[in-house]
């Protein structure tokens, strides 16, 4: 359901597989780079991912935002992994010294980290695919509402398997987010061809195949209920500045 709902970091945005005692997350950094000094972050930014940051759970994508309030900003994404993980994190000053040499000097000080949750049983990964096209719906949800809204994701989950099933597109919700940002939850669908966002998948035709003559309207009342809000955003992987190529296994997502 390509334009129902947004935001990753995640994206990278994805996830490894989830279980009661431990689940996946993505770390997204907003970046925004001093527009004078463009050419020299985007070196800076390549050389330091593709050396420190280009195999394993630590490594790590760029994105560039293209629409929006965001605009000309880049995502740095590193992930999935579980928390964990974040412990294990090598301290290598090597590694931080680039960055504040080669990186640093070259980013406003506005800057943004979130850490995205991988939900598994709402997300499908039918087949492998690349990380070069993202549409980013995120959802500002109500307090307390957010087992609501996943309830309703599940719903949403069974008509795009049954009646979309090649179809790319995962969940994540905001671990750390608040009343104020309004970046609770994230729909990511995953695409080729910008073409495909001319498509008409005719959605609401399909739910209402699934659960019945109008209960898209239905849905769209309980949708209401749990949010305020949502906002979308058009992201393309930028492998010349990542460590990490584009390719992801449908297997390693499950």
């Amino acid at each position: 359901m390509k334009k129902l709902i947004y935001w990753m970091l995640l994206i990278p945005i994805l996830a490894v597989s989830q279980s009661n005692e431990s689940y996946a997350v993505v770390e997204n950094s907003m970046i925004t780079a001093n527009p004078a000094k463009i050419k020299e972050f985007e070196a800076g930014i390549a050389k330091h991912n593709k050396k420190f940051h280009a195999i394993g759970a630590y490594g790590a994508r760029v994105y560039y935002i293209n629409n929006g309030i965001n605009t000309g900003k880049y995502i740095w994404s590193m992930g999935p992994l579980p928390w964990s993980d974040f412990d294990k994190r090598p301290e290598n000053k090597e590694h931080d010294d680039d960055w504040n040499a080669n990186v640093l000097p070259y980013i406003m000080a506005e800057g943004e980290t979130t850490y995205w949750k991988f939900e598994a049983k709402h997300s499908h990964f039918p087949k492998d695919f690349a990380l070069k096209k993202l549409v980013v719906d995120v959802y500002d949800i109500k307090r307390f509402d957010r087992s609501k809204a996943l309830k309703l994701l599940e719903q949403v989950h069974k008509v795009m398997v049954e009646k979309m099933p090649t179809e790319t597109f995962a969940i994540y919700t905001n671990e750390f987010s608040n009343t104020f940002d309004g970046k609770d939850l994230a729909y990511v669908s995953f695409f080729d061809k910008s073409s495909w966002l001319g498509e008409d998948n005719d959605f609401p035709k399909k739910y209402d195949a699934v659960f019945g003559e109008g209960s898209f309207a239905h849905f769209l009342k309980d949708w209401e209920e749990v949010s305020l809000g949502s906002q979308t955003e058009l992201w393309n992987l930028r492998p010349d500045l990542s460590g990490l190529n584009a390719e992801v296994k449908a297997t390693d997502r499950k």
